[in-house]
Formats: C-alpha cells, sequence, structure tokens
C-alpha cells in the first residue's frame, strides 16, 4: 500500500526503496544506503539530493562523513502542498498565455461562412464543459429544463452554476415538467434569477434540456451524456419563437 501510494506521487522505484529505508533506519550514511539498498554509492547521492529537495530528508555532516536523515513523514503533505501550488502556478502562466494569444486563435475562426458552427461534447467532462458556455449569455437564457435528470446526471455540479449564473446577472427563463425536484427548484426562482414555469400535467415531461441565448442552441442529453452546441442565427431565431410561443401559453408559476 504504501509503495503503491509512492508510485502515485512520482517516486522512482529507486526513490522509493531509499527513501523507505531511511524512515526504518531514521538516519544513515551513504555506504550503509548502497549496502541496504544494493544501490551504488553515486546513485543513492543523487537520490538523496532529489529527496532532499522534496523536503523529505535532510542531510549533515559529522567529521568528513555525510549523514543522511529522514524528516517526519508528515512532511508528504507538505511536500504535496508545494507541488499543488507549483502546479497552479503552471496552469495560471499557461491561461495567462492562452488569454494573451486568444485573439489569434479566435481570428482562425472568423472565416466568412453561412454554414451554423456545430460541437459535440461527450461524457459527465464534455458535458460540463459544453454548459459552462451559456455563462457567456448577453441576454436572457430560454431553457426546456428538467431538474430531476439535470441532478441525476451531475449531481454535483448544478447548485453550484446556479450561484455563479446569478453572480453574473444572467436571468433565465425555464419551463420545466411539473415533478418534485423542479418545482422544488423553481422556489428559489428570485434569488437563482430564474423565472418558472411548468407543463400542465405530469405526464407532459422531458428527459433532455435545451438551452437557447446569443445565437446558440445548446442541447444535452442527460441519459446518453452527450451535448451539442450549435451557432446558428436563423435556426436559433426559429427555436426562440416557438419557445415564446409556448411560454405564454403556460400559467406563470405561484
Amino acid at each position: 500500500m504504501i509503495k503503491s501510494l509512492l508510485k502515485q506521487l512520482d517516486f522512482s522505484e529507486k526513490e522509493m526503496v531509499v527513501y523507505l529505508e531511511l524512515i526504518k533506519a531514521g538516519s544513515a550514511r551513504a555506504y550503509e544506503l548502497a549496502r541496504e539498498t544494493e544501490l551504488n554509492r553515486t546513485t543513492i547521492y543523487d537520490i538523496c539530493e532529489v529527496l532532499s529537495q522534496r523536503g523529505l530528508i535532510s542531510k549533515f555532516k559529522k567529521g568528513k562523513t555525510t549523514y543522511f536523515n529522514a524528516l517526519d513523514p508528515k512532511q508528504l503533505l507538505t511536500y504535496l502542498d508545494r507541488e499543488k501550488e507549483e502546479k497552479n502556478k503552471i496552469i495560471d502562466r499557461q491561461k495567462g498565455k492562452v488569454k494573451e494569444l486568444l485573439p489569434e486563435f479566435m481570428s482562425l475562426q472568423d472565416l466568412p461562412s453561412t454554414r451554423p458552427k456545430i460541437q459535440f461534447f461527450e461524457g459527465e467532462k464534455g458535458m460540463r464543459e459544453a454548459y459552462e458556455d451559456t455563462l457567456t449569455a448577453k441576454e436572457i437564457i430560454l431553457a426546456y429544463a428538467n431538474v430531476e435528470t439535470m441532478h441525476k446526471a451531475l449531481p454535483n455540479f448544478f447548485p453550484q452554476y446556479y450561484k455563479r449564473r446569478a453572480s453574473k446577472k444572467i436571468f433565465i427563463r425555464a419551463i420545466m415538467p411539473p415533478n418534485k425536484m423542479s418545482q422544488e427548484r423553481a422556489q428559489k426562482d428570485q434569488e437563482e434569477m430564474r423565472e418558472s414555469r411548468f407543463l400542465p400535467t405530469e405526464d407532459k415531461t422531458f428527459s433532455p434540456e435545451t438551452n437557447l441565448y446569443n445565437n446558440k442552441m445548446l442541447i444535452a442529453s442527460w441519459k446518453e451524456k452527450i451535448a451539442i452546441l450549435i451557432e446558428s442565427k436563423e435556426l436559433v431565431d426559429l427555436q426562440k419563437m416557438i419557445y415564446n410561443l409556448v411560454w405564454e401559453n403556460l400559467p406563470k408559476n405561484k
């Protein structure tokens, strides 16, 4: 179990052997580590230097002899915190570069075309990515939504999404089937910047979701775990017209 964990922490086989030997011994000289691990002394020094840089061992001299000392294994947690911080810095730098070059990326898409732009997304990660695009809405989102199937598909995503959408002041209208979860969510319409209306009877239900905003239509099949994002003013204008006809014929939610 310990070796399996250390592998997950990117320890090489030799690093694991030396680190675990030092934990058992507490303190040891290079030739002692070489004897116990059957590694040559040059390799021992190289590995101990790596472990020292990770903050997992220390070294000290007694006379002309160098001793290596294993620090408290709790230092592994500190090591992981440093690794996480360093990775976050790398990601932040990468994000900065992407933002800097984004106009160049976007210019590649600006070729004249009358064809709709269509993107496909698969799996939970893909569907979250597709749904994030709705936070770019510059107008009211028009949605057909079934809270029951949405939350079942991405149970940990939507509560935070609602808050983020509201914080961006993006309002949404939602046509929903009158199931329990949808009705309960509608009780939070005001704080989540939403107006809900319900289909007349419980047998009038659906599973997929459709969001209409800007010139885009997001269709999410929660059961099949796929999403399609279509960008087309002509197609979306038609769907908005149909949506508004349905909306006007549904009673206001009390």
